[in-house]
Formats: C-alpha cells, structure tokens, sequence
C-alpha cells in the first residue's frame, strides 16, 4: 500500500479529479496549502506599497492506493495538473503500514477498495 501526495496548482483540481475517476481511483483528500518551489517571486502594488509574494496557493491531494493502482495514480495525476510551466507540482509516493477503515474494521487492501453498496428494495 501506497500513500501518494500530490501538490498542484489549484486550478488544475478538476483535471486531476477526472483524470483519477477515470483511472478507477475515486477516494481522494484535498487540503489547501502554500508553498514555493521554483516560481519566481512576485513583486506587487497593494494600497501603494510593494508587496512580495512568496508563496503560492496549491491544493494538496492524497490518496492511500494499493500496489496495482500506484502507477496508475502518478499517471492520472500528471495528465491533469502538467500544464507544462514552472509550477506544475510534484508527486511524493510512501510506504503505508496499515490501513483500516473505521466503519467495518477492514485492514490493508480490502480498506482501500471502494465501497459499493447494493440496496435491496422488498418485491
């Protein structure tokens, strides 16, 4: 099992989110971040002052998959945030140790799969 991180530039969120739905990767967390990486820094007039920005919005994305769905993950990822300027983002890949999920007590892959449920409505 995997813990892949990923942080991208807020307005690529939506591509990024296709993308890994497409790839069968549907459990996703988002946190809003800042963060400097290789962006120049950004001198700006506010109320008649210069004013540096350096840090800049990201959006964080994680995601807990299984080993098959790893490559598939960095892949997804990639197709939608890469807009092909500085400031595109990067991917960290960990090792996770345990996994369980709280509703039925699941551990390892079986936590990580996604839940789809089958209501049965009386004939």
């Amino acid at each position: 099992m995997k813990l892949v991180t990923a942080v991208i530039r807020p307005e690529r969120v939506q591509q990024v989110k296709e993308a890994l739905f497409q790839a069968g990767i549907s459990g996703i967390t988002l946190s809003r971040v800042s963060g400097h990486g290789g962006e120049q820094e950004i001198v700006e007039h506010y109320r008649g002052r210069r004013v540096m920005i350096e840090f800049r919005d990201k959006v964080e994305i994680r995601i807990a998959v299984s080993e098959p769905f790893e490559q598939a993950a960095i892949e997804a990822i990639c197709r939608g945030a890469r807009t092909g300027e500085v400031g595109d983002g990067k991917i960290f890949v960990q090792p996770l140790e345990r996994v369980i999920r709280i509703r039925t007590s699941e551990e390892g892959d079986a936590a990580l799969t996604p839940v789809t449920e089958t209501r049965l409505t009386p004939a």
